[in-house]
């Protein structure tokens, strides 16, 4: 009898070992980026808070054909997303309300008169357009790779007019190096629309008074920001949540759309940028983190967004109902239906990679992500900007040393998917999910 019980426990034991290793092992498979400290402090109304809103309802497609098709998505839907969204950033009830909290923290943010947004002021939304008209003018969009959801666009377009009180004519959309396809701009600028301008490769004009100060030295093409961004009062980046052939692509990256040069349809090529994106090592000096800290760029925008309807796996992949299905929870196999905002450009990010790292449908089909924590070295960079990795001293692109850009961690899993502020610490990332609730 003592040698069966012994057997039994030493079966329980073996058994618990093996639960413990293969616990451990999962653990270790959703911690490609090690683990550490909030770097940074967190800014915004709520500082450090993204919101993520993830409804089903949004997209509708059998994944066929052309992904953009508006018949894929509900406007109505997604309409409801940015206002939830948009009030939960602001801890308010009321997309309007939150508008105006967003633009006091701003101005309050870089010592403006203590106010919200003010009749006339100009507003410009960096879409990225990369997908689409790559390399040529086809003004078409048909392309089956990935670019601002058009359905997004309208939406955030209609939430500015009709909550925050925006003259369609004050707003402007861009991407200064690509082509923005005919249907979209048509979707975009009808109806209480009627007015919203949009710039790309075609009609962009450099300001030919603000070249970009980058705080490294390296040979390259003068860079100008464009008028219609040197005009504005307020930016709002309005990235995609993808992997990419450098491994991520998220707000920080989306300015590489925000500059013109020499090199009219690869204007970050003549920028000779692609080299700092391609290293794979941790603290080495970041063109991104000069974009994120620029005065007329990340110092103007008051709101961040990840488009995260349909994700592709990288930039140049074609989007098909199967690479776009999500494995990770809540997604369990279906597209990941959600937007994502915050204030804290580095906290959104820092977001976005912790979800693209651990997601099967990107990794397995991105070999540069898979595997590689060096992608995150631009949110070190940003996170420890006043004394980063790298030693370089950013500046804001004005002679002004960069003292802090927001707050960069990563979750405690890809199960839980909290952060310091989430586990009641007093510093890091605060990520609020709103799920649409059933229907009873």
């Amino acid at each position: 009898m003592k040698k069966i019980l012994s057997m039994i426990v030493l079966f329980v034991f073996i058994m618990y070992s093996v639960s413990c290793v293969s616990s451990a092992s999962k653990e270790d498979e959703n911690s490609v980026y090690p683990s550490h400290k909030p770097y940074g402090v967190g800014i915004g109304v709520k500082p450090g808070r993204v919101v993520w809103n993830y409804n089903p309802k949004s997209v509708n497609w059998n994944g066929k054909g052309y992904w953009w098709r508006t018949k894929h998505f509900d406007k109505k839907v997604i309409l409801k997303m940015i206002r939830e969204s948009i009030a939960c950033l602001g801890d308010t009830k009321k997309a309007d309300k939150s508008w105006k909290k967003l633009f006091i923290a701003y101005n309050k943010r870089n010592e403006i008169e203590n106010r919200g947004y003010q009749k006339g002021e100009k507003i410009a939304i960096k879409a990225n357009i990369n997908g689409s008209g790559v390399f040529d003018d086809d003004e078409s969009g048909k392309t089956k790779m990935s670019y601002t959801n058009p359905v997004l666009l309208q939406c955030l377009l209609l939430s500015l007019v009709r909550d925050a009180g925006v003259e369609p004519s004050d707003i402007t959309v861009y991407d200064v190096s690509r082509i923005f396809p005919t249907y979209m701009i048509g979707l975009c600028t009808k109806g209480e629309l009627e007015g919203v301008q949009f710039v790309g490769r075609k009609n962009a004009i450099a300001d030919k008074d603000k070249p970009i100060e980058w705080s490294y030295s390296f040979r390259g093409a003068v860079n100008y920001l464009p008028v219609c961004v040197t005009e504005a009062n307020y930016i709002i980046n309005l990235a995609n949540l993808k992997g990419h052939s450098y491994g991520i692509t998220l707000c920080g990256k989306n300015h590489f759309g925000s500059f013109l040069n020499g090199n009219e349809m690869r204007p970050p090529e003549g920028a000779n940028l692609h080299q700092f994106l391609t290293m794979d090592e941790m603290g080495v000096y970041s063109p991104l983190v000069d974009l994120m800290a620029n005065y007329e760029l990340g110092n103007k925008t008051v709101l961040y967004m990840l488009d995260a309807l349909i994700c592709a796996p990288s930039e140049g992949d074609n989007i098909t109902g199967k690479n776009s299905k999500w494995q990770q929870s809540p997604f369990d196999g279906n597209y990941t239906s959600s937007i994502f905002v915050s204030q804290d450009p580095v906290a959104i990010d820092s977001v976005g990679a912790d979800f693209l790292m651990n997601e099967p449908a990107v990794v397995n089909r991105n070999d540069s992500l898979k595997g590689n924590a060096t992608v995150e070295n631009y949110l070190h960079e940003a996170g420890l900007v006043e004394n980063p990795p790298s030693n370089n001293q950013y500046q804001n692109g004005n002679g002004e040393k960069v003292i802090n850009l927001g707050v960069h961690e990563h979750w405690d899993h890809v199960s839980s998917k909290r952060y310091s502020r989430n586990l009641g610490k007093k510093e890091g990332i605060e990520l609020i999910q709103i799920v649409e609730k059933e229907e009873r």
